[in-house]
C-alpha cells in the first residue's frame, strides 16, 4: 500500500512538473488587463473572440495552439473583429473586457441595447475549456448573449452544461490520455435556446501528431491530451467554426483569407450550423 502511494505521488509530481515546464510563467507573472489590445468601447456590430489557454500557460505563450489560432485570426484583418487570449484563471479580466467593449455610452453599466448588441465567441483548451463555460455563465448573469462556445479537451467541474445565453456550442475530446481526459459530453441547459453542434471524440492510439514544441516530459505525461492540442485537424475545424459564425452573421470572409498556416479547407466536413446530430 505504501509503495503504491509513493508511486502515485511520484507520478503526480512528475506530471505537475511537466505542466509547469510546458505552460510558461502564468503563475509567476499573471495576466493583467493592459495586455489586451482590443479597442474599448468597440464599434457597433463588432465581434469579440476570446481564447482561453490551458494548464498554467501564459496568455502570450505562442507555442500553444490557442494562442496560435488567435494570431492567425488577427492576421486575417477582418473588419471589427477583435481577438484576445486569456489565461484560464483570469475569467474576470475577460468579463471586464467584454463589459468595457459593449459600454458604448461609457456610463459604467450595460443597458438593454448594449447587451443585445454583443457578438461574443469563446473557445478554449483543457482548463481553458472549463473557463469558456464559466465565463458564459457569468455573461448570462448580466444578460449578455454568446454566439458560440468551443471546448477542446475541456477540463472542469462545471463544464458540461452550456448556459441558455449561448446560441451554439461544440465539444472536441479524447479519452486516450493517461492523466487528462476531456469532457466527453456537453448538454444544453435549455435545448430551445442552445444548439449543441456535437461532441466529437478523437482517437490517438494510432494517429501521429507533431507535439514536439512541448517539453519532452510533458509530451510523455500528457499523452493524447497534448496530441489533441497540436492536432491540425482539430484546430482547422475550430478556426473554420469561428470564421463561419462571423461570416454567416454579417461579415463575408474572402476565400483568400481562409488559407495559410492553418489549413481551413480540411474543415469542409463540419456539421451543419443548426444540426444537433452527434456523429
Amino acid at each position: 500500500m505504501r509503495l503504491k502511494t509513493v508511486c502515485l505521488i511520484s507520478s503526480l509530481t512528475l506530471f505537475l512538473s511537466a505542466v509547469l515546464l510546458t505552460g510558461g510563467c502564468a503563475i509567476i507573472h499573471p495576466q493583467v488587463y493592459r495586455s489586451f489590445v482590443t479597442q474599448t468601447p468597440a464599434p457597433a456590430n463588432s465581434y469579440l473572440v476570446i481564447g482561453f489557454m490551458g494548464g498554467v500557460e501564459a496568455w502570450d505563450a505562442d507555442k500553444h495552439t490557442v494562442r496560435k489560432l488567435a494570431l492567425k485570426l488577427r492576421s486575417l484583418d477582418l473588419p471589427n473583429v477583435y481577438v484576445e487570449t486569456v489565461e484560464n484563471r483570469q475569467e474576470k479580466l475577460a468579463l471586464q473586457l467584454i463589459q468595457n467593449a459593449l459600454d458604448r455610452n461609457r456610463d459604467g453599466r450595460l443597458d438593454e441595447e448594449e447587451r443585445a448588441s454583443a457578438r461574443v465567441i469563446l473557445y478554449g483548451h483543457s482548463l481553458g475549456g472549463g473557463s469558456v463555460v464559466k465565463l458564459a455563465n457569468e455573461l448570462k448573469e448580466i444578460g449578455v448573449p454568446v454566439l458560440l462556445t468551443i471546448q477542446v479537451d475541456s477540463v472542469g467541474r462545471k463544464d458540461r452544461i452550456i448556459p441558455s445565453n449561448v446560441a451554439r456550442a461544440i465539444n472536441f475530446y479524447q479519452h486516450d490520455g493517461p492523466f487528462v481526459r476531456g469532457r466527453s459530453e456537453i448538454v444544453a441547459e435549455d435545448s430551445q435556446k442552445t444548439t449543441i453542434l456535437g461532441n466529437y471524440k478523437y482517437d490517438y492510439k494510432n494517429k501521429k501528431v507533431d507535439d514536439s514544441e512541448l517539453f519532452w516530459l510533458g509530451r510523455i505525461l500528457e499523452g493524447a491530451h497534448a496530441k489533441l492540442e497540436f492536432d491540425p485537424d482539430v484546430w482547422a475545424k475550430v478556426g473554420q467554426l469561428i470564421l463561419r459564425e462571423i461570416e454567416e452573421s454579417s461579415i463575408p470572409v474572402p476565400e483568400s483569407k481562409k488559407s495559410g498556416r492553418f489549413d481551413w479547407s480540411i474543415s469542409r466536413n463540419l456539421p451543419a450550423r443548426h444540426s444537433a446530430r452527434r456523429p
